[in-house]
């Protein structure tokens, strides 16, 4: 009974850095590029879109299917990084439990 008392100890203080962890992530903002910097886009650690900045050199009228293209482009890459922020993060946490393969928290 001793060793389920520290797995349920040690559980909930997983849970507890999970939620830290998890509140961290949710404030910090990570900008993503194309275009060398031309289109940048920021996301919180949720993923929401919070600035999109354009150089203003892109704008004209023949350009804007290609700034379209770059800003779903710069969105993808604020999003990678914030799903690699997150990783980082949760590895850091469990990086002493052998979870199975594929098995990601907290989600």
């Amino acid at each position: 009974m001793k060793n389920l008392g520290q797995m349920m100890k040690q559980a909930k203080e997983m849970q507890e850095k999970m939620g830290e962890i998890q509140a961290r992530i949710e404030e910090t903002e990570v900008t993503g590029e194309a275009g060398g910097g031309m289109v940048q886009v920021t996301l919180n650690g949720k993923g929401a879109m919070r600035r999109l900045r354009l150089d203003p050199n892109l704008v004209s009228g023949d350009d804007v299917e290609v700034m379209e293209d770059l800003i779903v482009a710069a969105h993808n890459d604020a999003k990678a990084k914030v799903e690699a922020l997150i990783q980082q993060e949760m590895g850091q946490l469990t990086g002493g439990l052998n979870l199975p393969a594929g098995f990601n928290l907290p989600f």
